[in-house]
């Protein structure tokens, strides 16, 4: 069965959430209509939060488009997770690349197209932010270890 464009995008989202979830962190989809943030985070005391940007491939690609704006939309909680979904014989393989926007900002590439001055687009490629690979530790733990300790 075709997954089209939209259903792809969706289905990284709440791939990216169930994860955030998993490592304890309150992760809650935006609409479809804010700009900059597919999915709002927060650890549990609510003192770091988080917006993010997911761009989800449905086959494995060696890049990802992004909007000419994730050149100048970037900061210390903006935080973009790049999706690879690998569809194997009996598995299904999903690479995560968690990478703050300020490294997707500088390693990002334009490129017009050589047939249709018109047609531009902007993306990051894997081999730029190869070691971010599963690195869910971008955003931080999502409790105080601290606390957990003294409890």
């Amino acid at each position: 069965m075709r997954v089209n464009g939209h259903l792809t995008g969706m289905r990284g989202v709440y791939l990216v959430a169930s994860e955030l979830s998993r490592l304890g962190f309150i992760a809650s989809p935006t609409s479809r209509s804010a700009i900059g943030a597919d999915i709002l985070v927060t650890d549990q005391k609510c003192k770091r939060t988080y917006s993010v940007q997911v761009k989800t491939n449905a086959k494995p690609a060696s890049f990802w488009l992004v909007g000419a704006k994730a050149r100048e939309i970037h900061s210390k909680t903006h935080i973009y997770v790049l999706v690879n979904i690998h569809s194997k014989k009996d598995a299904e393989v999903i690479e995560y690349y968690i990478v703050p926007s300020k490294v997707v900002a500088s390693t990002m590439v334009s490129a017009v197209s050589k047939t249709d001055a018109k047609s531009e687009w902007h993306q990051v490629n894997k081999v730029a932010i190869a070691r971010y690979l599963g690195k869910w530790s971008v955003f931080g733990a999502a409790t105080d270890m601290t606390e957990r300790r003294h409890r």
